[in-house]
């Protein structure tokens, strides 16, 4: 967030403030905006939540910087034990409020009975179904289509060519990214001889208040019951759940990672990108499982494993680090068996051994 081309700006103090955290320095700073230690200049503010950046943070040309708070700095600095929280917090006051609404586009199209709260920016192309129900404050851009029956909360955002199916329910505060689609039917067909018998999928999806799903995932509705993903959850790119997941409070779902059918998940979970979860599994809270891992069995709470099929990370890591090397132990076991036959073979032959490779005594 460069203040190139932005004419606000802010006293130093007035951030420090905004993100709780210490100030060190000239507090009457004019900061214009927010960069990386290595892009900012003059009237900028950096950070630096990363210790992989400390060489970037001697040469910043940043006017300030948010550090934690054993980090030495010649410039100016707002301290924190979180520098990514405060940075956070920062970029929020920078960014403004929200626009006034812009009102309801006169090419909405709805059905019968919708109920649209006040204060809405609804553009142009978007779709309603039947008996739909929208709050107040929601943001619906172009392409949108909702189904029949749905209910969207307040202060809701859906970018353009959202599809939320019929039947759903979305809580306050959802942010949903272009191309998001809620509530398709899950991949249910029960085998007739050598066809597939179409299953109907007749629940729903759930979103409770403060989830984020990022642009083009999946979340596919319950065959029986709904899918459910609880409150602040936040959901990356390219991420594909299947019918009857649930997944628990304020936990991260990064991108590519597919969820099969009625894997329930914890809170505070972490999947790593493109992790692979089968189905009917039970992942407890505070769970973190690295990339690409294979999860085919349940993970009792707060483990922390990555691998396909995954095992404890730490074993991963140092099972990881022998496999550039397996070529060469395999060499060396050919070898020392190769030595053993030659061994044996010597010791058979030797005078005074017995037919059955033993030593007289």
């Amino acid at each position: 967030m460069s203040g190139k081309g932005h004419h606000k700006t802010w006293r130093l103090s007035e951030l420090a403030s905004q993100a709780g955290g210490h100030l060190e320095g000239d507090g009457t700073l004019e900061i214009s905006g927010l960069n990386s230690l290595k892009d900012a200049g003059t009237g900028e503010l950096a950070f630096l939540a990363n210790p992989k950046y400390l060489p970037e943070l001697e040469r910043t040309k940043a006017s300030a910087v948010i550090l934690p708070p054993d980090v030495p700095v010649r410039i100016a600095a707002i301290r924190s034990p979180n520098p990514y929280l405060a940075f956070a917090k920062i970029a929020t006051l920078m960014q403004g409020e929200r626009p006034a609404p812009l009102g309801v586009s006169s090419d909405l199209m709805q059905g019968v009975r919708c109920r649209l709260g006040k204060d809405l920016s609804i553009h142009p192309r978007v779709v309603l179904g039947n008996h739909v129900t929208v709050g107040d404050r929601v943001t619906l851009h172009s392409g949108v289509v909702i189904g029949d029956n749905s209910i969207i909360g307040d202060d809701t955002r859906f970018y353009s060519n959202v599809s939320v199916r019929e039947n759903c329910r979305i809580g306050k505060r959802v942010i949903l990214h272009c191309g998001v689609v809620i509530g398709s039917d899950g991949f249910g067909f029960a085998p007739d001889g050598n066809e597939y018998y179409k299953i109907p999928q007749t629940g729903g999806v759930v979103l409770e208040d403060d989830v984020e799903i990022g642009a083009n995932s999946t979340i596919d509705r319950g065959a029986l019951g709904d899918t459910i993903i609880r409150r602040g959850t936040k959901i990356d790119n390219l991420v594909m759940i299947a019918h009857n997941v649930e997944i628990g409070e304020n936990s991260i779902i990064v991108s590519q990672v597919g969820i099969s059918g009625s894997t329930k998940i914890g809170n505070h979970v972490t999947l790593a990108g493109q992790v692979g979860v089968a189905g009917h599994l039970t992942i407890g809270d505070e769970v973190t499982v690295g990339a690409q891992s294979g999860i085919t069995r349940n993970l009792a709470p707060k483990k922390r494993v990555s691998g396909l099929p995954v095992i404890d990370h730490q074993k991963w890591l140092k099972a990881a680090s022998s496999f550039e090397h397996l070529p060469t132990i395999r060499k060396a076991v050919r070898k020392l068996e190769e030595r053993i036959r030659e061994l044996e073979a010597t010791r058979r032959e030797a005078p005074g051994s017995s037919k059955e490779g033993g030593y007289r005594r």
